[in-house]
């Protein structure tokens, strides 16, 4: 952390902040699914819907004695519903979909990218050829066809996001391997009698691992801003408070003067994309090789 610029230090704090309201809600989701409750943030209180920003909700017994009382920070929707609590819930929704599809297409991209590096004649060809079709077809189709098929809920989120993130990284892998396995160090390991499995993961690899970390930062926002689209256009989380079902349920009330839910969610959703952005562009700069030695 010292290492990095004070805008990286600020990218990795906001981060993390993001990070704990995922894990408070998560913690909260797990709290009411054991209780078998609906959940507070889903909860319709018609009684309190359109409340703006700091507005004090007192809660009332029969007899008109207020029970409990509450701030809702961020307001109210169109339901009620606390817009704060659905944003915590919408960033844990968001995390979930970035650390899964990144945790299957950046390795998955960077093996097949390693091993067509070193190997390849008929590998490579196989490989950039299986490269090649999937890029061929539109990522945003080819999605929208996984999840149509897999159904509702998040399963076919993550397929298809895995499915279409990770040609990228892994013509850029290849490439990488291809140039280091000619190198002097990987030569004198296979003259020393090492095997191919050793020489790849235990020498070569770990020369091109900071394309992987830098992968793994940018395809995390994308993979959050994908699903977005996808639940803004009805596919994914529709029973969960999702940012894109946050943004499609407000959008349509921008007009009645009903605005901090929809503002709410763009501003959490650009601070996100924009500190993993530049996090991702520090860590270039500090663990590019050819950027240190200029």
């Amino acid at each position: 952390m010292r290492s990095l610029t004070p805008q990286a230090r600020w990218s990795a704090l906001v981060i993390a902040l993001f990070a704990f309201a995922a894990l408070w809600g998560e913690g909260t989701a797990a709290y009411y699914r054991v209780r078998d409750e609906v959940p507070s943030y889903n909860r319709v209180e018609q009684q309190h819907r359109f409340r703006p920003p700091l507005s004090r909700i007192a809660n009332r017994d029969k007899d008109g004695n207020i029970v409990s009382s509450r701030v809702a920070i961020l307001g109210t929707d169109n339901l009620g519903r606390d817009v704060l609590a659905r944003l915590v819930q919408g960033a844990r929704i968001a995390f979930h979909v970035g650390i899964v599809t990144s945790l299957i297409a950046v390795p998955f991209g960077a093996i097949l990218g390693l091993l067509a590096g070193y190997h390849g004649r008929w590998v490579d060809a196989f490989c950039t050829w299986l490269a090649a079709t999937i890029a061929a077809i539109p990522s945003l189709l080819l999605i929208l066809a996984i999840a149509l098929v897999v159904g509702k809920g998040l399963l076919g989120v993550y397929i298809g996001i895995s499915v279409t993130t990770w040609v990228g990284l892994y013509r850029t892998v290849r490439g990488e391997v291809i140039k280091h396995r000619e190198l002097g160090y990987a030569q004198s390991a296979k003259a020393l009698g090492y095997s191919d499995w050793r020489v790849m993961f235990r020498h070569i690899l770990p020369n091109v691992s900071h394309i992987i970390i830098i992968a793994f930062s940018l395809r995390f926002p994308s993979a959050v801003g994908t699903e977005v689209f996808l639940s803004f256009l009805g596919i994914g989380a529709q029973t969960e408070p999702s940012w894109g079902v946050m943004i499609s349920n407000a959008r349509t009330r921008l007009w009645q003067g009903v605005w901090w839910e929809f503002t709410a969610v763009t501003i959490a959703l650009f601070i996100l994309v924009l500190a993993f952005n530049r996090l991702g562009d520090a860590l270039r700069d500090r663990l590019d090789p050819t950027i240190q030695r200029r």
